[in-house]
């Protein structure tokens, strides 16, 4: 019988326990579905060893992207950074293949991030997140991997974008025809920017909930589904977006977010350089940032289930971005 075209299969966790037991000679294991959205994440674990196994979609990540992202995370692991690692099988190979029921999905065991995610972090913690992520920065910023990863330009999170989107604001011209007006301004300032910007490989979602906390203050860094080449001022940036929204909504006041914020930022600069400039300019990439996962979204949205996805949620993320446009400056220490 011919399997009917399929856009996006679900892979059983029985079946699966068995293959990575098999690959991975590893015993007494269980493993269970933990999300199923941009890639797929399963819990591998037995009573002694956990491990995260990630499959890819390949509609959002070729064969050559995900080869990038195993080579950048090796890298970052050998030169010590505090990331979650992939790990080969017993026959040496990185990536698991699987004849789904839409073709071939490639799939990745990872090493377990110890810890929790902490949203409200203490300055021990944001002194932590800074350093390391200045230690990743180090890292990222002098190497080139031999397989493609994206890369973050005015063209991929601001240009394209605003283009995708389009037809999603039917009925909500005047959302819409702000977003395009800003985008106008906004790439000014790109053009402007000094040319001293680092850049390297970002995580580019560099948010609490990417990264975890030990009991005793050990960090580890994991998902760089998103990582690509670009202003490494873009993970400063979604870094104190995370503060914006811990503002705007309520949670925090604006001295205590811009506390925080400074304290991660002095951390960060003990480890490497971080202009001003640099600072200066969050507000113009996080309106890219904005505009580059409403992209994501719209054209993700048959395969990534985000049923929040419509006229409203589309007229409150405008809103948003104008009150980031309008205050997130504010913040800024």
């Amino acid at each position: 019988m011919n399997i009917f075209p399929t856009q996006y299969s679900t892979l059983s966790s029985k079946a699966l326990n068995i293959k990575l037991r098999e690959s991975y000679s590893l015993s007494g294991t269980t493993c269970r579905l933990l999300i199923r959205n941009v890639s797929d994440t399963y819990v591998i674990e037995n009573a002694t060893e956990k491990y995260i196994f990630k499959i890819y979609r390949d509609a959002h990540r070729k064969l050559e992207e995900i080869k990038g992202e195993v080579e950048l995370l090796s890298i970052l692991f050998e030169k010590g950074a505090k990331v979650s690692r992939p790990i080969a099988d017993k026959n040496g190979e990185m990536l698991q293949a699987f004849n789904a029921a839409e073709g071939t999905r490639y799939g990745v065991l990872f090493s377990w991030a110890q810890g929790s995610v902490v949203n409200a972090m203490t300055n021990e913690q944001l002194g932590t997140a800074g350093r390391e992520m200045g230690v990743i920065h180090n890292i990222t910023s002098s190497i080139e991997l031999s397989h493609y990863r994206k890369e973050y330009s005015i063209n991929t999170t601001i240009i394209d974008p605003i283009k995708i989107i389009e037809p999603a604001f039917a009925g909500l011209e005047e959302e819409y025809a702000y977003l395009k007006d800003t985008a106008v301004d906004v790439i000014a300032q790109y053009n402007q920017f000094n040319a001293d910007f680092s850049y390297g490989y970002c995580h580019y979602d560099f948010f609490p909930k990417n990264f975890h906390f030990t009991a005793t203050g050990e960090i580890t860094f994991f998902d760089f589904d998103f990582a690509g080449k670009g202003l490494l001022a873009y993970d400063i940036t979604s870094f104190f977006i995370h503060y914006f929204m811990e503002v705007t909504y309520g949670k925090i006041t604006e001295e205590q977010g811009r506390d925080a914020f400074k304290t991660f930022v002095a951390a960060y600069r003990k480890v490497r350089p971080l202009s001003n400039e640099e600072i200066n300019a969050i507000p113009y990439l996080g309106f890219g940032f904005w505009v580059f996962y409403l992209g994501f979204q719209y054209e993700n949205f048959d395969d990534w289930s985000n049923l929040f996805f419509g006229p409203k949620f589309l007229r409150d993320r405008v809103a948003l971005i104008k009150k980031w446009m309008e205050t997130a400056h504010v913040l800024l220490p």
